[in-house]
């Protein structure tokens, strides 16, 4: 039975699409055009710290994440906004550590770290506007003059109490 030109092309489409979905799926996405390849993220699996029970120390459930700000592939403008960053977890050399033991399975610790790396990654991204200044309003003015003065009698009124 031959094949149609139509199964041809809807097969190549589809694969196309898987590709695509397993590329992105690959990826930490940062935003709608910022995203990490898997290759930038160093992940490797260590004994985690604390009381545990019979196989804490057979089994590495804790991960440790490293990711390269200057050899990664981010744009320029979340590279220097992470250098900037007072962050005990990004290393002089601009390496972010991350560990991550808060659970009992690799898979979730591996989650974990991933996902505390995309928010510190977002927070970077987030550029706060700048204060305009404005001058408070004449009845603001005055209604903060008659609290202050208000305050004022009351405290006299606590004074020592004189017989004359």
């Amino acid at each position: 039975m031959p094949t149609s030109n139509w199964d041809e092309t809807a097969s190549a489409e589809l694969n196309r699409a898987t590709r695509d979905y397993w590329k992105r799926a690959s990826m930490l996405t940062i935003s709608n055009n910022v995203s990490i390849p898997d290759g930038d993220i160093d992940m490797q699996g260590v004994r985690a710290q604390g009381a545990g029970g019979q196989n804490v120390n057979k089994v590495s459930s804790a991960i440790h994440l490293r990711f390269d700000i200057v050899q990664s592939s981010l744009p320029d403008f979340y590279k220097q906004r992470l250098m900037l960053l007072r962050d005990k977890r990004i290393t002089r050399d601009g390496v972010i550590v991350i560990k991550a033991q808060r659970y009992r399975t690799q898979e979730k610790n591996r989650e974990d770290a991933l996902q505390r790396l995309q928010e510190l990654v977002r927070s970077v991204s987030h550029v706060q506007r700048k204060r305009v200044a404005t001058k408070p309003t004449r009845s603001s003015q005055r209604k903060r003059l008659d609290g202050k003065t208000r305050h004022s009698r009351t405290k006299q009124l606590r004074g020592r109490v004189e017989d004359n």
